[in-house]
């Protein structure tokens, strides 16, 4: 059960690496190529993507 929490998480680090454009950097040399500036705009990227799915459900449960 780990393991699918462990691929879940890769998962949505990708898309994130997708929206803030280094992804193919990443699947071409791993993470350990990515810069902390695109780490840092990684970790925005998916903290916004947290706000934005709570304040959905916010709203769906008004």
């Amino acid at each position: 059960m780990a393991r699918k929490g462990k691929l879940a998480s890769e998962k949505l680090k990708m898309e994130a690496a997708e929206e803030v454009g280094f992804a193919d950097k990443v699947r071409q040399s791993g993470w350990e190529s990515a810069t902390t500036k695109e780490i840092g705009l990684m970790v925005r990227e998916m903290i916004r993507k947290g706000e934005n799915t709570l304040q959905s459900r916010q709203r769906y449960h008004r």
